[in-house]
């Protein structure tokens, strides 16, 4: 069992639970939903990728290039004929900790695309949300473990990692229309 993966996820349930709820408004087997739902991943998840990228996630990660995802998010709105999101505010990461509660985010969403890609018509541009490599999880999990193993460093992660959510359902939110809760 992973304790630091356990305890990214109680800290973050409540965020998780949030904005699984606003991404569940979108009908990934309509065109025009399936669109708004990758326009709603586009601003922060370009953003988060790209802070990851300056905070050094490399180095923490040797398997990071292939783990990266913004490439084929800006392929699929490009061939569904979207304009590509702006990047919303990018975070600065300056710890390990920081660090992996963003990826834990990030890598949570690859899990979550798996199960999301099976409800986008064949015909649609459907790279980012392809799952890859299942042993990628498993080895981060152990690297959560390895590198969040103090109570202060799985703080860290953890809001780190509820400041990514925050920012996912803030983008959602306005491609949905919804009012905060």
């Amino acid at each position: 069992m992973s304790t630091a993966r356990f305890h990214l996820k109680a800290a973050t349930a409540e965020a998780h639970d949030r904005l699984d709820a606003l991404f569940s408004r979108f009908d990934l087997s309509l065109a025009d939903d399936y669109g708004r739902f990758l326009q709603a991943q586009a601003g922060p998840f370009l953003a988060v990728e790209t802070a990851l990228d300056a905070g050094g996630a490399g180095r923490l990660l040797a398997d990071w290039p292939e783990r990266r995802r913004a490439d084929a998010l800006r392929d699929d709105l490009v061939a569904l004929g979207l304009p590509v999101s702006e990047p919303v505010e990018r975070p600065v990461y300056d710890s390990e900790a920081a660090m992996l509660g963003a990826i834990y985010v990030l890598e949570g969403s690859r899990l979550g695309g798996a199960m999301l890609v099976r409800r986008v018509p064949d015909t649609a541009p459907k790279r980012f949300l392809t799952p890859g490599n299942p042993l990628l999880w498993r080895e981060f999990v152990s690297v959560l473990d390895e590198r969040l193993s103090s109570e202060g460093a799985r703080a860290e992660a953890a809001a780190a990692a509820s400041v990514v959510f925050d920012l996912f359902t803030r983008s959602a939110r306005e491609l949905t229309g919804a009012d905060r809760p």
